[in-house]
């Protein structure tokens, strides 16, 4: 197990030669498009294992949720698995700060997680809701260093399955992504309408 401040210091720095554009890793890379390719052939390993070999059929754990990145970053990342020690932006946009993530985590497993998993709603516009703040809120907390945003859609992909359906199709959400952004804002508010909108193009494309 990494220490706070091991993991701090080892989630904050750089992959020497990548000008600052690749985090440490196990492989030295340091060209991000290398590091994308890395990263998306392990997270088909992933989705074989957790889709097709070892669907859970019972409420997801934020275990699961750490267990699933260790599996599909453990190659390449130290800290894969470990809730973020750092503070992290994007775009103006601040997520949870690192201090808080494990408080806001148990919250989230007892809210959402075993509030809507194993996914069996009688109503498709539940189903969608049930994904919608489940999505919304794993974003806003953002626990892990890198990842973020595959994992959350795995995640919702796991409760579509449950719930009898296919994976969802994000191409919707690529192709909008300012709109996408807005509507995960909105969820600052518990305001979820606007990301139900986008789970339900993703989910009936």
């Amino acid at each position: 197990m990494i220490n706070r401040y091991d993991a701090e210091g080892a989630q904050s720095s750089f992959q020497a030669g990548s000008n600052e554009q690749v985090l440490s890793n196990k492989l030295g890379i340091t060209d991000p498009e290398d590091m994308d390719d890395a990263e998306l052939v392990l997270l088909e390993k992933l989705y074989q294992s957790v889709l097709i070999e070892h669907l859970p059929d019972r409420p997801i754990t934020v275990q699961d949720l750490k267990d699933w990145h260790r599996h599909w970053l453990g190659n390449i990342y130290p800290w894969a698995g470990e809730i973020r020690a750092v503070n992290l932006g994007k775009d103006g946009f601040f997520f949870a700060a690192a201090p808080q993530i494990a408080g806001l985590l148990d919250g989230f497993e007892k809210d959402c997680l075993t509030k809507y998993t194993p996914c069996r709603p009688d109503l498709d516009e539940n189903l969608i809701r049930a994904i919608a703040v489940t999505h919304v809120e794993f974003i806003l907390i953002h626990p892990f260093r890198e990842g973020n945003g595959r994992l959350s859609r795995l995640l919702a992909d796991v409760m579509a399955v449950q719930a009898g359906y296919v994976p969802l199709d994000y191409s919707s959400w690529e192709r909008n992504r300012e709109a996408y952004f807005a509507a995960m804002n909105q969820g600052l508010n518990c305001n979820y309408e606007p990301m139900e909108y986008w789970v339900r193009q993703a989910l009936w494309t």
